[in-house]
């Protein structure tokens, strides 16, 4: 897959021995090689974890549905920033 210069923001939760990922933000690389994040949610545990999107992120936005990471809360983690907006950030 081809990566984008906009990001998803994990953080790893442990419950009953699992590890699940809950979506908590998002990140975009900057012309500089810089990365902005934006969290939506404060990682309790002092964990994170920024990867490319993957085909489930575009999927969920192309069938008009929320995304769910991880199914615990309905939200796709959006921050209302988009690609273009991150391109026009003056830092």
């Amino acid at each position: 897959m081809e990566t984008t210069r906009r990001k998803k923001v994990l953080c790893p939760m442990e419950k009953n021995g699992k590890t699940f990922w809950l979506r908590i933000g998002s990140a975009f690389i900057n012309g500089d090689g810089s990365t902005n994040v934006y969290l939506d949610a404060y990682p309790t545990n002092g964990k994170l974890q920024i990867r490319d999107l993957d085909e489930r992120d575009f999927k969920a936005k192309t069938n008009g549905e929320e995304g769910r990471s991880n199914g615990s809360n309905g939200s796709n983690g959006s921050n209302g920033y988009s690609e273009q907006d991150a391109e026009q950030l003056p830092f």
